[in-house]
């Protein structure tokens, strides 16, 4: 089985991070499929990115709002079809893109944050609910992986103080349990299957000072898939050595045939 590379990073700001060895990330990695969240960036401002021509076929989804979230995806194959968003949600702020290949599609997701005080809780189950129905209607067709910044960590184990952590946006009883939902709906959380145990796994880190560096972290980004795909992908990693953004770059190989 051949297999190629697919990368989800949430950038924090494509211009930014094109300027803090972007190039050479890609270059080291190398992957046939890249999507980015909260690209904060124009259509026209990100395709002036020298940095993005390794990938001939882009889609990018920016917020109507300056400055604000945006996804994208990047491939070297050219897509069969692509949605943006889905039924219900408001497409001004470019949450996700769903991208169809040969034999899966791949969707990247910025999902909203439930916000200090939790002042964004019930907008941010409601959309995870209808985020879960638009990619089982895309599951009818072709198996699913889905991957990006989903704003929360599932267990005790993603976060270094869950404890302390309990009723903050992200690590709310509410928002696990909508998490879990979505794997029980048919996905496989791609790190933890082949990582069980693994302990100081993270993928955001906040940008006081000596957090990262202590690795004070939360494993926010994620690839999850269909179970469909099961023994079709391997290799799911975290990149905690590739700095430029409070996030980190998460990756798994996949089998190039589902790619084209």
């Amino acid at each position: 089985m051949s297999l190629v590379s697919l990368h989800s990073w949430n950038v924090n700001g494509l211009r930014s991070v094109a300027g803090k060895g972007f190039d050479a990330y890609l270059e080291r990695f190398a992957p046939e499929v890249l999507c980015l969240q909260e690209t904060k960036a124009g259509d026209h401002q990100a395709e002036s990115l020298e940095v993005v021509a390794a990938f001939p076929h882009r889609t990018w989804h920016s917020a109507a709002k300056p400055g604000y979230s945006g996804t994208a995806i990047l491939s070297k194959v050219k897509p069969l079809s692509v949605l943006l968003d889905f039924e219900g949600e408001d497409t001004r702020e470019g949450r996700v893109i769903s991208t169809e290949f040969a034999g899966v599609w791949v969707v990247c997701a910025y999902v909203p944050n439930a916000q200090r005080e939790l002042t964004r809780l019930d907008h941010r189950l409601a959309w995870d609910a209808a985020f879960r129905r638009h990619l089982q209607k895309l599951a009818a067709s072709k198996p699913v992986l889905v991957c990006g910044d989903f704003n929360c960590a599932h267990a005790e184990i993603d976060l270094a103080n869950p404890k302390s952590n309990r009723r903050n946006a992200g690590f709310t009883d509410e928002e696990r349990a909508s998490f879990a939902a979505l794997l029980d709906a048919g996905f496989h959380d791609t790190f933890r299957r082949e990582n069980p145990d693994a302990r100081g796994a993270y993928s955001w880190w906040s940008y006081r000072p000596g957090v990262r560096e202590r690795n004070i972290g939360w494993r926010l980004d994620y690839w999850l898939a269909d179970a469909r795909l099961a023994g079709r992908w391997q290799a799911a990693a975290i990149h905690p050595e590739v700095t430029g953004s409070d996030h980190c770059p998460v990756s798994l190989r996949l089998d190039a045939a589902l790619i084209g």
